[in-house]
């Protein structure tokens, strides 16, 4: 059980940094350094600019949080709405 419970908030990700980082504007203007956490590099979700993204921050350091979701963007899909066909590179 964790000493305190982590905060957690809702944001744009505003710049891609090196090493897995990024710079993420929260909802209340707050800007964060968030790395990407270990399920999102297991299942190999890619992030980029103008995403948007749910962050976990510890209370003992508000500008240092770990990014744990990536909220579906529905424009994003492609016309007719279906995924594009998986073909296999070797």
């Amino acid at each position: 059980m964790a000493k305190e419970e982590l905060l957690e908030f809702e944001g744009v990700v505003t710049e891609v940094l090196p090493e897995a980082r990024f710079r993420v504007k929260l909802a209340n203007e707050h800007m964060v350094i968030a790395y990407t956490a270990g399920r999102m590099k297991k299942s190999r979700i890619r992030t980029i600019a103008g995403d948007r993204v749910t962050v976990e921050i510890s209370p003992y350091d508000l500008d240092k949080a770990r990014l744990v979701y990536r909220h579906a963007d529905t424009s994003a899909r492609p016309a007719g709405g279906r995924p594009r066909p998986f073909v296999r590179r070797r």
